[in-house]
This record gives C-alpha cells, structure tokens and sequence, in this order.
C-alpha cells in the first residue's frame, strides 16, 4: 500500500460507511452520490489491497482488517481537522505566535506604547520580544529565530531588507552640571575626545560612528575612549557617576535611564541613525507578525517623538 494515494476523503467515506453500516446513509451524510461513495471505497480497498467491509443485503460490517483500521482513520481525520481549525485561527489572528527582536532603545522606548493595544485587539497571539546588539539581531532573522526585528542597519547583510521607519539624531550626552549642559547644540567639533565613553564595537552605534569615522564625516577620535559598555544604560550610569560623555542617538538617549542627564544635538556635520524593520528578503510574514508589524506603524504615527527623531517618508511597505 502507498500511503500518500490514499486521500481525505477516502478516509471520510471509509469512517462515516463504518458508523452507519450502510453506503446509503453515509453518502446522505457525505452529500454524495452512492456510486461515488462506492467508488472511493473501491479505490481504498484497491490502494489496501485488502477488503475492508463485507457487504450482505442487509447491512456493510467491518473485516477484521477494517476493525483494526478504523480507529486510525479516525485518529487521521481528527489530526488533519485539527491542523486545518488551527492554520483558520492564525489567518483570522485568534491564535499565533511572534517573535521579534529590538535595539535596546527600540524596545524599552517604542514597543511598550504599541503592545497592549495590539494585545487588546488579538489576545490569543503571543509575543516573545528579544533586545539584543544589532549584528546579533540581523543574525537572529537571517536564522529565522525571530520573524523581524527593528534596529539600525549594521552591516547591510544582502539577504535582508532594511525598511527605514525613523530617523535618529546624534548629540551629546552629559550630567546636568557639566559645562557643555547649557548648550542648546553643538559642533562636533566641541565633542571632548578625552572625555569619551562609548558603546562597543559589537552594536550598531559604535559601528555606524566607526563608519561616520572612516569616511572623514567626523573628526574625533573614536580610539580614545577610556570606558566602553554594551549597553546604552550601562553608558548612562557611567556618565551620571562623572566619568566622562557620551555620543549617542536621540532615541537611544531618551530611555528613563537618561531622565537626568543632557542630550545636546550635534551639527556640522548632521549625523543621523535610521531604524528599520529588518526581515529576511523573500520570506513573507505571518499574519500574527504583519498584524504587529502593522499596530507598531499606527503606533509611532501618533506617537510624540522625542526632539531629534522623526519618521521616515518611506515607513509603508
């Protein structure tokens, strides 16, 4: 017997003839004609290559072979009703899963606000949110551990596609009380390289500011930092202990662990972040995972952005 001839509705016709004992009940119950019904019985028993019902004038029995079998068809219908009732609910959204993954700013700054509507209106969909540095977030989604993430482009990996959703605004990060505070923005010029505390090479702002660096657009020197963190909270904790500044996005500075620090925009040259929706190119979202995609978007276009970040004219797909 080859199993993969055997179809759905053989199956069908097979349970529902055992349950009735007869051919003429059960293709009433199918909505069939008999001899079609009698048909995909044959093509069964043809497929089995053994008899399945013993047909008398007055009643169809199962055969031994059909007793032994029938709690399997049953088991097989209840299996694929099952799997098909489920792929329904996660096209209609009653039922799902996403994972996505963030920036560290992107998830303590942007996500909250757009969770417990998208929770409201899909209850039954379950989240499960990554923060994580920005080369490690691309490798997540070209790994397909997570269906998309949100976080600068860190290294334009070809089989991703990077979708600017905003723009992010470098400045100055210092204490209240250091003598650059009062400042309303500065020159990059005026950055002190002595007093530099930066995030390490591993996420996406060192490496963008390393670039910024390479090509000539800053002028500092980015070797002289004396204290690195993974971490921009990590940043902001050094700096409120008085050991130096810091150069950051405005998004990334605008966490509750800055709340009592400065952030001084920089100019000349104006140096911005863009954070994209990072997916796998070719490889179409869930429903589960558009839907979010989607509650994100209306999200940040009401959202009151913090000074230095706007969003993008391209933030559709």
């Amino acid at each position: 017997m080859n199993p993969n001839n055997i179809s759905i509705r053989q199956l069908q016709a097979f349970v529902q003839v055992a349950h009735n004992g007869s051919f003429t009940r059960a293709a009433e119950g199918l909505h069939l004609t008999q001899s079609t019904l009698t048909a995909q019985i044959q093509q069964l028993e043809d497929q089995a290559g053994l008899k399945l019902f013993d047909r008398t004038t007055r009643r169809v029995l199962l055969t031994a072979e059909g007793e032994r079998f029938l709690p399997v068809a049953q088991r097989l219908l209840s299996d694929f009703e099952t799997a098909v009732t489920d792929l329904q609910s996660r096209a209609e959204l009653k039922q799902g899963h996403v994972s996505l993954a963030g920036s560290p700013s992107v998830v303590t700054r942007l996500l909250p606000s757009a969770l417990p509507e998208f929770r409201t209106q899909h209850p039954g969909i379950s989240v499960h949110i990554r923060d994580d540095s920005a080369g490690s977030l691309e490798q997540r989604v070209l790994n397909n551990e997570v269906d998309f993430a949100i976080a600068g482009n860190h290294s334009q990996q070809p089989d991703l596609e990077y979708r600017p959703i905003l723009r992010d605004l470098y400045g100055l990060v210092v204490t209240r009380h250091h003598p650059l505070a009062a400042s309303k923005q500065l020159e990059w010029a005026q950055v002190p390289d002595e007093e530099l505390l930066l995030l390490s090479g591993d996420t996406g702002i060192r490496a963008q500011l390393e670039r910024f660096s390479a090509s000539g657009q800053l002028n500092i020197q980015l070797d002289k930092a004396r204290i690195e963190a993974t971490n921009p909270a990590g940043v902001a904790a050094l700096i409120a202990q008085n050991l130096g500044v810091s150069v950051l996005p405005a998004l990334a500075a605008d966490t509750h662990s800055f709340e009592q620090l400065r952030f001084i925009p920089l100019r000349e040259p104006e140096l911005e972040r863009e954070i994209c929706i990072i997916t796998r190119r070719g490889r179409a979202l869930s429903p589960a995972a558009a839907a979010l995609l989607a509650s994100i978007r209306e999200q940040l276009s009401r959202m009151k952005l913090p000074n230095g970040v706007q969003g993008c004219v391209k933030n559709r797909d």
